[in-house]
């Protein structure tokens, strides 16, 4: 679903008409792409946010209108002041319906995993999958389900079921989530492991003395068969 946005012209560039724009509630851009000039816009902070804001996030297709002129665009290079919450600046790129498009989609996880049950823990290793897909096939997430993971399984990109139409790019063997054992018997495993290495060290060692000693013994014993020779 197209989301529609208003944007003006701007006429002062610079870092200092981009402050005085965001004090009246505007947000500085760019729009670009398919060999057309770059169009310096304004648009409304709170509209933006509106639309930034939905299921589809970044990947959302937006009806940009400049004056006359419309584009269909997607954001990109959204910059952010992570402190008060408030945009600094936004890219939208000109794309066409019929053209492939290249967008990361975040990944849903699903399911309850009988691993964690079993007191495992779910580590999610990659969060996002990057697709190629027209601009109107672009879906809102990816879902992973975890249910058939018990400790020591993991999902992989191969194992996730990809919308028709697009195609995924990441690299199928990459894993997505695993379960893994809980950190209080993965650190009474890396004890048992330590303590099994200092018993191999000691036992190499004891080994060493054991026949230095012997070494030691059995010079004297060399040293007065010659003497005796000799007497």
């Amino acid at each position: 679903m197209e989301r529609k946005l208003n944007a003006t012209r701007r006429e002062v560039a610079g870092k200092g008409g981009a402050r005085k724009l965001r004090t009246t509630g505007q947000v500085p851009g760019v729009v670009y792409g398919h060999g057309m000039e770059p169009v310096p816009v304004a648009v409304d902070a709170r509209e933006l946010y509106h639309i930034m804001h939905t299921d589809a996030g970044s990947n959302v297709l937006i009806d940009l209108s400049v004056g006359p002129d419309h584009h269909l665009t997607l954001a990109r290079e959204i910059q952010r002041d992570h402190v008060r919450g408030q945009f600094l600046h936004v890219d939208f790129l000109a794309v066409r319906r019929d053209e492939m498009i290249t967008v990361d989609v975040p990944v849903e996880l699903t399911g309850e995993s009988h691993g964690v049950k079993e007191g495992g823990v779910v580590e999610h290793h990659l969060w996002d999958l990057r697709l190629e897909c027209l601009p109107t096939d672009v879906p809102e997430s990816i879902e992973a389900d975890i249910s058939a993971l018990g400790i020591g399984d993991s999902l992989s990109v191969a194992n996730v079921k990809i919308p028709a139409g697009a195609t995924v790019l990441t690299p199928p063997d990459e894993t997505i989530v695993s379960v893994v054992p809980p950190p209080i018997l993965k650190i009474e495993e890396e004890v048992a492991e330590a303590v099994e290495g200092e018993e191999a060290v000691a036992e190499a060692e004891g080994a060493t003395t054991e026949e230095a000693e012997q070494q030691g013994e059995a010079a004297p014993e060399s040293g007065e068969a010659e003497g005796g020779e000799g007497g």
